[in-house]
């Protein structure tokens, strides 16, 4: 059986694929986040949360994997491209939600708005939060990596999904209550249960980047400091 390594894909090819990971995992996030469930951390918190948050801290395992391999340039492409991304799947989803279901569709219209129906309230919330936390995401990654010289990989993979996680999760819930889409009395509750949750998982994504980043750069025969 052949080792799989990313040598065997060429730079542009896993590019690609890294890409479409971060925009699949994006777009599902704005697809399932009407689902709330919620979660004992080892009895110690309960969070009460949106399926939505599941998967979207991989987003921005993704771009700093892109960040530290590609470069600040191919990041920001891999964001921008995540949002019109977004919001053509939107479109595709208000459209179906205006057409009329036959008599005999297996899915209604009472039940096609009740799982994709969407908000634009809450839609244009969750882009603005987005863009602007994945954009200051690879920009304080970029900042970090260029003050330490390309070392220390913990400090600014951290400290950058940290800050843009704390950005986005303030954002979205800032617009959702401005615009009285959401009571003021319940962001306090969520912001805490949405940012303690995203702080953890990038404590907890930090050696997957590590092992990841070894890997390339090996398979590639990149030097510490070497972007493809």
């Amino acid at each position: 059986m052949k080792q799989i390594t990313p040598a065997r894909l060429s730079p542009n090819q896993l590019y690609l694929i890294l890409a479409g990971l971060f925009i699949a995992t994006l777009v599902s996030c704005n697809l399932i986040f009407q689902k709330f469930f919620s979660y004992s951390f080892f009895g110690l918190y309960t969070f009460e949360l949106s399926v939505g948050v599941l998967p979207y801290p991989i987003t921005f395992l993704v771009t700093d994997l892109i960040s530290e391999i590609y470069g600040k340039k191919r990041a920001s492409t891999v964001v921008v491209s995540g949002l019109f991304a977004s919001v053509f799947v939107m479109v595709i989803i208000l459209i179906a939600d205006v057409v009329t279901a036959t008599n005999w569709s297996p899915v209604n219209d009472k039940v096609f708005s009740q799982v994709f129906g969407l908000s634009s309230v809450a839609v244009m919330a969750s882009m603005i939060a987005y863009l602007l936390a994945q954009l200051i995401d690879v920009r304080i990654f970029h900042f970090l990596k260029m003050k330490t010289n390309g070392k220390h990989l913990w400090l600014r993979n951290n400290l950058s999904t940290i800050t843009s996680q704390l950005i986005d999760t303030a954002t979205v819930l800032l617009l959702l209550c401005a615009t009285n889409s959401i009571e003021w009395t319940l962001f306090f509750g969520l912001f805490i249960n949405g940012f303690l949750f995203k702080f953890i998982i990038a404590i907890f994504d930090t050696p997957i980047l590590y092992l990841l980043t070894w890997w390339i750069r090996k398979s590639y025969n990149l030097k510490p400091d070497q972007e493809l």
